[in-house]
């Protein structure tokens, strides 16, 4: 299962914009190319293992206090907590997935995709859950809660710098071909800059 192609090009895009380290501005020496060099991030994995194991025992956990508090919530509430436990619940699916796939399959697609998910939705809604006063946070709430808002700190920071690193690489793959390809093949418009500079001398001579 991967992500659908305009899905993928567009992440692609969006990673090459925000990822791309603009202080690269000349290709490595053909002796230090980065091929074998193993970008997935070590940290990144162990966070991401630890999580797929912390995640049902703070699902059950927050199900358990939201069905012991449930008729002490007003309506509005009550239909907030369901919604975003719903809502969570196949992020944090789709958001492991992504994560896993691209940090030790090394493809910046999914790992951007991940960070997205992980920065601009799960992030913000546990936060949600843990500063809103209103939810009638229960002490077992905020605790896990805590330990899943630093989880998602962590991986947020952690596939940051995983991602930098990807896309400079593939950045200066890209460029290296591109200059073995033209030293291979120089084009035509390389023999008209030659025949320009000979001509130069010899029309200055006459």
């Amino acid at each position: 299962m991967s992500l659908p192609q305009p899905l993928r090009r567009r992440l692609s895009s969006f990673s090459r914009t925000v990822f791309t380290d603009s202080r690269r501005t000349s290709p490595q020496l053909p002796g230090d190319r980065p091929d074998s060099e193993m970008l997935s991030s070590l940290p990144l994995q162990m966070s991401l293992y630890f999580n797929v194991y912390f995640f049902p025992f703070w699902w059950l956990s927050t199900v358990v206090m939201l069905q012991l508090k449930y008729s002490f919530l007003s309506d509005y509430y009550k239909f907030i907590l369901v919604t975003i436990m719903i809502l969570a619940s196949l992020i944090e699916v789709i958001r492991l997935y992504l994560g896993y796939m691209g940090n030790l399959q090394e493809k910046v697609p999914e790992l951007a995709g991940f960070w997205l998910l992980t920065l601009l939705l799960q992030l913000p809604i546990i936060l949600f859950l843990l500063f809103n006063e209103g939810l009638k946070i229960q002490p077992l709430e905020r605790a896990v809660h805590i330990i899943f808002a630093l989880f998602l700190t962590f991986q947020v920071i952690a596939a940051f710098a995983t991602l930098k690193r990807m896309v400079n690489k593939l950045a200066t793959h890209f460029r290296l071909n591109e200059f073995d390809h033209l030293e291979e093949h120089p084009g035509p418009y390389f023999y008209s800059l030659d025949k320009e500079e000979r001509a130069v001398p010899m029309a200055g001579g006459g």
